[in-house]
């Protein structure tokens, strides 16, 4: 009789040898399995420390092999060749050398080296089942102002998170700015010639959406400090990328000007005259050629736009009335050029026969909230209203500055799609000019310095988070010296159209004409007083009635 399987008085296995080779076998096999494909996983994740490898092993190969001397015989190649580099394309051997080696020391010894300190005190470490959950290091890449750190988050965390803890993490590696970016900085390039499928098929894997990324900004050195020189004046103006200044990581800040409408807030001398200039001196060229039609209010009696005159086509600085004819000239244009591109285009392309119109006005404040006249108020409120809510895409253009961002001194800023907010005075107004959140996610729009004129915040297409940028500054002269070269053609205004008159219908004898008839009330004979009345009030009752002697 065979023994039971199990015997469960003793708790003992009988089970026969073949069957527990064969599991165990199966199981390690199973497990180098799981090795191997976490070291395949590994490898490509690390496909650029392949090189490094190999280099190493060669070394190690050759110095067994010749000792020293050919490794003293390259480095001095290798420094030759650099020294050469450096003196014949010093760009370019900055770019590709020396800032890889120091995004590699970087990511070792300041990030690599402190990540999971730094990210437990800043309250970034999730706990579960009894572990922790640390946001993965990705990669480093070094700019000459500026680190950018890629991490993915953990499970149970969002980008808001870090927007919050922005400011611990950039005191916990030496730094005192850090901005939190929930999307690639980076669009994908463009590509062209016969490889440029291919590329653009790679391009779509690399820069596919990864929601769990976030991309950390460290501030080594503020570049915004300096004064930003003038930038050249593009040959042609490209609407869609004014450049205007420089950003944190020393990128040529452009603005998209065309079909939106630009709002520019900031406290008193911080700034809004660079960006009206740097703004003009972008569109000069165009300005010239008569592909951009400047319109310029200024309220505060010429004493910011009246020194750049020959800019601007049309230009009203000390009659209010003349600035509402002005604003409803602007509307009668946009109707005309709205009758002839209804049902042919929905965004108009800027011609010299249809240019480009920009109203520029230096403090809309005024305009909208302290203007005594209230019936010129009402006027100019309802002809900014029609243009900013149906100019943009018929090319007429409004690009205002204040100083207070307030719903009820600002009343149509909720029309202007494009925000600029410079240093401002109170924290509420960030949000304001900026939209809700905009503070919480990096815009210090109020902790912006006096010495920091043209220092500002603005929001870059397809990128929720705020950029620091700042504009370039433009004196006295240079604004003279833009009017002198690139002055604006005249303009001619349209004939005014005299509406018909009417016509009055015929009346006589044949009943050819219309009459309408409308019978005459009688005449009262006399006042519907009693006598007594009519004595008090010494009235003459004549029979066709009378007036007080």
């Amino acid at each position: 009789m065979r023994a039971p399987l199990v015997n469960f008085r003793r708790l003992q296995v009988a089970t026969p040898w073949p069957v527990v080779w064969t599991v165990t076998i199966l199981f390690l096999l199973l497990r180098l399995a799981v090795v191997l494909v976490r070291f395949a996983v590994w490898a490509v994740r690390h496909w650029r420390a392949w090189p490094g490898v190999v280099l190493v092993l060669v070394a190690v190969d050759v110095y067994q092999s010749h000792g020293w001397w050919p490794h003293l015989l390259v480095l001095l190649v290798l420094a030759a060749v650099g020294g050469v580099w450096w003196w014949r394309g010093r760009d370019s051997f900055q770019r590709l050398v020396v800032l890889r080696v120091v995004s590699w020391w970087r990511r070792l010894w300041v990030y690599r080296r402190q990540w999971h300190e730094a990210m437990t005190l800043c309250g970034l470490v999730k706990k579960y089942d009894g572990g922790e959950k640390v946001p993965e290091l990705l990669s480093v890449r070094c700019s000459y102002a500026t680190d950018e750190v890629v991490l993915q988050m953990p499970r149970g965390q969002n980008p808001e998170a870090y927007h919050k803890a922005a400011h611990d993490l950039a005191y916990s590696f030496g730094t005192r700015h850090c901005r939190v970016f929930s999307g690639r900085r980076q669009a994908p390039p463009a590509r062209s010639g016969r490889l440029a499928w291919l590329l653009r098929r790679v391009d779509a894997i690399r820069f596919r959406d990864r929601p769990r990324h976030v991309w950390l900004v460290f501030i080594r050195r503020d570049p915004l400090t300096r004064i930003v020189k003038p930038l050249p004046v593009p040959a042609r103006p490209d609407f869609t990328a004014l450049p205007l200044g420089l950003r944190e990581d020393l990128a040529v800040y452009c603005l998209r000007l065309l079909a939106t409408h630009v709002l520019i807030g900031g406290a008193t001398r911080m700034g809004k005259g660079s960006v009206i200039w740097s703004l003009l001196r972008s569109l000069a060229a165009g300005i010239r050629s008569g592909l951009v039609r400047v319109w310029a209010i200024d309220p505060k009696g010429g004493m910011e736009l009246a020194i750049g005159g020959p800019l601007f086509s049309r230009y009203v600085d000390d009659d209010w009335s003349r600035m509402a004819d002005m604003l409803d000239d602007a509307v009668t244009r946009m109707r005309a050029r709205q009758r002839v591109l209804r049902g042919k285009v929905r965004v108009h392309t800027p011609t010299v026969d249809e240019p480009l119109i920009v109203i520029v006005i230096d403090e809309l404040a005024t305009l909208l909230a302290f203007l005594p006249d209230s019936e010129i108020r009402n006027r100019i409120t309802h002809s900014l209203g029609v243009l900013l809510s149906q100019g943009a895409g018929l090319g007429v253009l409004v690009v205002a500055a204040t100083q207070d961002p307030r719903k009820e001194v600002v009343t149509v800023r909720d029309y202007f799609p494009t925000r600029i907010a410079l240093g401002l005075t109170e924290r509420g107004h960030v949000d304001l000019l900026l939209g809700d959140g905009a503070r919480d996610r990096g815009a210090l729009a109020d902790h912006i310095p006096i010495s920091a004129k043209g220092v500002a915040y603005v929001l870059l297409d397809g990128q929720p988070e705020p950029a620091r940028v700042r504009f370039s500054y433009i004196d006295d002269d240079l604004i003279r010296d833009m009017a002198a070269t690139f002055a604006a053609p005249p303009e001619v205004q349209p004939e005014p159209v005299e509406p018909p008159a009417p016509v009055k219908p015929a009346r006589n004898g044949t009943g050819n004409g219309r009459h309408t008839y409308r019978p005459t009330p009688p005449r009262q004979a006399a006042p519907l007083l009693p006598p007594s009345l009519l004595n008090a009030l010494d009235i003459d009752t004549t029979p066709h009635g009378g007036e007080p002697r």
